[in-house]
């Protein structure tokens, strides 16, 4: 092929090692350049070029500048990996960035074209999704000892409670669906293992956890909700402040006591 060649496209393909090609289409000093990402896994690129793209012409280095904000430095090509787009998620939520966070706005963050992330994330869902498995993963597991099952219980409820109230994008995930991420099945797994040592039977474990778990995210999503309201509200006569007082961390132990002893009457039954 000549120089003057322009480069065809080609399909993103597998080999039988699992390998993937991928081709994009840059452009460079006024002119498009054919790359190609090889993806040995997943999280595995590395770049090639025609043989017409000479080395100084192949645009992978910090200077590179694709598609994206005027100006403003490019990451190196090939270093943008699903990890490195969830920890970037991860501190805008926990910068309290949730409702402004975009994929665009993390690609700004980044360093790279907001395309370039639907190479390792679907959309802003997928994105919540991990950053809330990140969240729960680092914060679930109760410091009590299992072998009081109340007091263990107690606190892996108040744990997920405090993290949904404290965190709208865990809550936005909770909320919109069943929430099946590795932490997050590894706490109810673990859950149900402490209720069964309690006494009950796998099945009536499995109800135990759901009054529990439907109780905690329910209350979770009124206390957010009416936090932010009396912040904004700026009302504070007496009929509010007693409503107000049904959504603390005080009425949740106190509402959780009563699913508690239904449970421990029904683990004590023959």
């Amino acid at each position: 092929m000549r120089s003057t060649d322009a480069p065809k496209p080609i399909a993103k393909i597998a080999t039988a090692q699992s390998t993937s090609t991928e081709t994009s289409f840059r452009v460079h000093s006024g002119r498009i350049d054919c790359v190609h990402v090889h993806y040995l896994d997943r999280y595995t690129p590395a770049s090639s070029y025609h043989p017409w793209v000479s080395e100084r012409e192949r645009p992978q280095g910090p200077g590179w500048r694709g598609a994206g904000q005027k100006g403003q430095r490019r990451a190196p090509w090939g270093t943008i990996s699903r990890e490195r787009v969830v920890e970037a998620a991860t501190e805008a939520v926990r910068d309290g960035r949730y409702e402004q966070m975009t994929i665009r706005s993390l690609a700004e963050d980044l360093g790279v074209a907001p395309m370039s992330l639907y190479r390792h994330v679907r959309n802003r869902d997928d994105l919540l999704n991990e950053v809330t498995n990140q969240l729960l993963a680092k914060t679930w597991r109760p410091r009590r000892k299992s072998d009081d099952w109340r007091a263990w219980i107690v606190d892996a409820a108040h744990r997920l409670r405090t993290l949904l109230v404290d965190q709208p994008a865990a809550l936005h995930v909770y909320l919109r669906h069943p929430v099946v991420s590795p932490a997050a099945l590894d706490r109810m797994e673990t859950m149900l293992g402490v209720l069964q040592n309690a006494g009950l039977g796998r099945t009536a474990a499995r109800h135990a956890y759901a009054a529990i778990h439907t109780y905690t995210v329910g209350f979770a999503a009124l206390e957010a909700s009416r936090t932010r309201w009396s912040s904004e509200s700026g009302r504070g006569d007496a009929v509010e402040k007693a409503l107000t007082a049904l959504t603390t961390p005080k009425q949740f132990t106190e509402g959780l006591g009563y699913l508690l002893d239904g449970i421990e009457r029904q683990a004590r039954m023959p």
